[in-house]
């Protein structure tokens, strides 16, 4: 499995804290079936996102993981992206140097809207990104409290081209009752592409997949379940059309 978004780099953001859980955290993630994690630390007015001081820690992180003698023999690789909040300047940035929050090596964007406001012209930024190239990708719509009372609206956006990530975990009631019938009301309609941990840590959001995987096979099949976790991200992280979108 490839898991497309994880606050996995230490002391960043609100996601690890140092190297120990780092490490325990790409443990877990290869414990679970993850051989790939991208690590999406925070593109926002909290954080600082400096992409060349984050590449020295992927790279760094990658090196820990292969001499660690749990995980090393995994296999597990990292790539680095950001999970981007859509504000104007983040966007006039993203849109003059996609390269600097895009999944490195693809134009995949992931994209992360407020709890408090919607861009009213955000049909508009996202079609500005698609004539530059970029490919949004909208971060747990299910979980966001303004999206979860129009859903239609992600349905429009991913009629659009945009790629729709449901955090795993929402489909057992992780994130409430709410985001659990908002992320399976978007994966009957076919509006879900790809499930991604949106890890933070080893406890209450862990990098594990597997269980989520579990959930769609059981209501959807093995193809659909496969697709959500293997095949698509495996599309995103080398840059490539979804095989099902």
């Amino acid at each position: 499995m490839i898991d497309i978004h994880c606050h996995i780099l230490p002391g960043v953001d609100d996601g690890s804290p140092d190297w120990e859980t780092s490490l325990a955290m790409c443990r877990m993630a290869a414990s679970d079936g993850i051989r790939h994690i991208v690590a999406t630390p925070h593109a926002n007015d909290e954080y600082v996102y400096d992409r060349e001081r984050l590449q020295g820690l992927t790279d760094e992180l990658r090196s820990r993981v292969a001499a660690d003698p749990v995980v090393g023999a995994e296999g597990l690789t990292l790539s680095l992206g950001c999970d981007f909040h859509l504000s104007y300047e983040n966007f006039r940035d993203a849109i003059q140097r996609p390269e600097r929050y895009c999944i490195e090596g693809t134009k995949y964007l992931l994209v992360e809207f407020s709890d408090f406001v919607i861009p009213q012209n955000t049909d508009e930024l996202f079609r500005q990104m698609g004539d530059e190239g970029i490919i949004p990708i909208i971060t747990h719509p299910e979980r966001n409290a303004i999206l979860i009372r129009d859903l239609n609206t992600v349905l429009r956006w991913a009629e659009g081209g945009a790629v729709v990530q449901v955090t795993g975990n929402s489909l057992f009631g992780r994130w409430g009752g709410k985001a659990e019938k908002a992320a399976k009301w978007l994966l009957e309609r076919g509006a879900v592409h790809v499930l991604a941990s949106d890890a933070h840590g080893t406890g209450g959001r862990p990098p594990v997949l597997s269980e989520a995987r579990k959930i769609v096979e059981k209501s959807h099949g093995l193809q659909m379940a496969s697709a959500l976790v293997v095949e698509n991200p495996a599309a995103i992280v080398a840059g490539n059309p979804l095989p099902m979108m």
